[in-house]
């Protein structure tokens, strides 16, 4: 597969077997062309779980799956754009379905079930988890940290920017700096750099949500499913915005480069209480 493969005016039949090495290849190209593990990683997850069910190959056998399956508007508006992306590599003619995506707020769990989730994982998912909480990072910014990003004498570590973020610099406690030093055997905090990092980090999600889902059936408490890694960081967002009612400190805190991204936080305090921070000249 290369860059430019020869176009199809016909749609044949691809088994599971045959569609999975030309969603490899699409991985592997987009790697090629700048896309963020982040982004990459759930493409490919996507396009598996869309081969699994129907011919990749033929846009509207998609599109009838996509029509009939028990999916929510915006999980079938975001794999539409997986798909638009895939046969714009493989050069296939794709008329995208329309399907708007519905606003939601997002799930927001309560720190104690946060802090049960962390003390229940292993050392290297418990640092990872403890990193999304405190620091607010995208998962993939996180899974790309590397030591020297950290200053553990000032208790501070540095994001790398990702998805044209801004980068940025945010205090962390001692019980994160603790955590981390206890991984300084490695040029990267989590990933190793030997694998092939996107197989690796989809190997330590799976791990995750297996200890996550374990957790939940022996305390009962089927909310702490819904904590993911992403959840954690409209956790800190929140969390910020309650204690400092600052909607610039969460978008510096955040990295987001426009504020309309940020203002969702808005709607999930209640500032009834007088445990924040009001920010005065």
């Amino acid at each position: 597969m290369g860059s430019n493969p020869t176009p199809r005016t016909s749609h044949g039949t691809l088994g599971y077997g045959d569609a999975l090495g030309e969603i490899l290849s699409l991985g592997l190209w987009m790697r090629k062309q700048g896309y963020r593990e982040s982004t990459i990683r759930p493409c490919i997850r996507a396009l598996k779980a869309i081969a699994k069910r129907t011919n990749l190959l033929n846009p509207e056998s998609v599109k009838a799956y996509l029509a009939s399956a028990a999916l929510s508007e915006s999980r079938k508006e975001k794999l539409t754009d997986d798909l638009a992306r895939f046969y714009r590599y493989k050069q296939i003619a794709f008329d995208r379905p329309r399907y708007t995506r519905i606003e939601k707020l997002p799930f927001i769990p309560l720190e104690s079930e946060v802090d049960q989730l962390i003390a229940s994982l292993g050392r290297k998912s418990a640092t990872f988890l403890q990193v999304l909480k405190e620091t607010g990072m995208r998962p993939g910014e996180a899974w790309a940290l590397r030591w020297t990003d950290g200053d553990y004498a000032t208790a501070t570590i540095t994001i790398t920017h990702e998805k044209g973020s801004k980068p940025r610099r945010l205090k962390i406690s001692a019980q994160l700096t603790q955590m981390l030093q206890q991984r300084r055997n490695s040029e990267y905090v989590f990933r190793d750099p030997k694998p092939d990092p996107l197989k690796s980090m989809e190997h330590f999600h799976r791990n995750f949500c297996k200890q996550r889902r374990q957790l939940a059936e022996r305390l009962q408490n089927p909310r702490l499913n819904g904590i993911t890694f992403r959840t954690l960081r409209h956790f800190k967002a929140t969390m910020e915005y309650h204690r400092t009612k600052d909607i610039l400190h969460v978008m510096q805190l955040l990295g987001h480069k426009s504020i309309k991204n940020t203002l969702v936080y808005t709607h999930l305090v209640n500032f009834g209480g007088d445990d924040y921070v009001c920010k005065v000249a």
